[in-house]
């Protein structure tokens, strides 16, 4: 993936948005690219979720050993945290993509302005701008 990553590709193999000059801010051509990153990035999590079904399906055994069993159930705990951690991953995939039908993706929700196309290729899920996260993370950090 390294090599890739040099190589100026993004996430899912995608390559960088390349804006023409006076291509306006989230025109339909920028809403495709990140549409296309986000339907690539759910059915990758959807594939997640039916691998880790089939596996604990395939791997399900009732040890006689406790040790044994304790740590498959350890195992199986583990999985099930990160599956859930995805599911909540897709739904946010599945608000911007909602977003991106309304023509409202990319825009801060706290204070309106573009969230730039570089950060939204790091983040295809972000809702604020790096100065309003900024501010939340601060906030956050100061009610902790």
């Amino acid at each position: 993936m390294a090599e890739k990553e040099q190589k100026g590709y993004s996430a899912f193999g995608f390559q960088p948005y390349q804006s023409g000059a006076d291509e306006e801010y989230m025109s339909p051509a920028q809403e495709e690219h990140f549409r296309q990153i986000l339907l690539a990035w759910k059915r990758e999590l959807m594939e997640e979720v039916d691998r880790t079904v089939h596996h604990m399906q395939d791997e399900a055994t009732n040890f006689p050993d406790p040790n044994d069993r304790a740590t498959q159930e350890s195992e199986f705990s583990l999985e099930l945290r990160t599956r859930d951690r995805e599911r909540k991953l897709i739904k946010k995939i599945e608000e911007a993509l909602a977003r991106i039908e309304i023509h409202d993706y990319g825009y801060c929700e706290a204070c309106g302005v573009d969230i730039g196309i570089r950060r939204l290729e790091a983040r295809p899920t972000a809702t604020l701008c790096i100065d309003c996260k900024t501010l939340d993370e601060i906030r956050e950090k100061q009610m902790a």
